[in-house]
């Protein structure tokens, strides 16, 4: 059995993943109840994280700052599942509870373990790696959660920058707290 793979971003509606300045704070400001309930649903089932060397070295500063997201319960139980980091400069020990980190060509790293995995795999963020992974037709599901939030002047990283073309289908689709989109798309490789 094959296990599916999720590519899960946040993003503005402008297409950023992250902000370079400005007081935006955590979501952009605009997280809720609803939003994190969802999230910490989410994330209740078993299943193994996989990130790019840039994510996870983010997601290690980020627990190391005092930025409030630490301390949401959903990101806390994303912590402690297991998960694959893929890097070539990386070497572990990893400061993860359960990381261990593969080295060699993502695509393949990913194609095995979807092979091997017992449990759905899920990244959160790892733009590049993603990217390169949907292109490779590895990817069943992007998951899209945009924010109410313009950030032209202050966006960062365009979360499909480069990418190959794809069409999308629609799975599943929610408003949370009133205000913020949750999407979910099955892409195929537009031919």
């Amino acid at each position: 059995m094959t296990a599916t793979y999720t590519f899960d971003v946040f993003a503005s509606l402008d297409g950023y993943a992250d902000v370079t300045s400005g007081d935006w704070g955590g979501y952009w400001g605009k997280q809720g109840p609803e939003l994190l309930d969802h999230r910490l649903g989410l994330y209740a089932a078993e299943q193994r994280m996989v990130f790019g060397a840039n994510t996870y070295r983010a997601f290690v500063g980020l627990l190391a700052s005092s930025e409030e997201t630490v301390g949401d319960p959903w990101v806390t139980r994303m912590l402690g599942m297991p998960a694959t980091v893929v890097s070539s400069t990386l070497q572990g020990p990893l400061d993860w509870p359960d990381a261990t980190v593969v080295s060699g060509d993502a695509v393949d790293v990913v194609a095995r373990l979807k092979k091997e995995s017992d449990v759905p795999l899920r990244s959160h963020g790892s733009l590049s790696l993603n990217r390169a992974l949907m292109a490779a037709g590895l990817v069943d599901r992007v998951q899209v959660t945009i924010f109410p939030v313009i950030t032209g002047r202050t966006g960062d990283h365009l979360i499909f920058a480069g990418a190959a073309d794809f069409d999308l289908e629609l799975l599943e689709s929610r408003t949370l707290d009133g205000r913020i989109q949750e999407l979910v798309y099955r892409p195929t490789l537009h031919v």
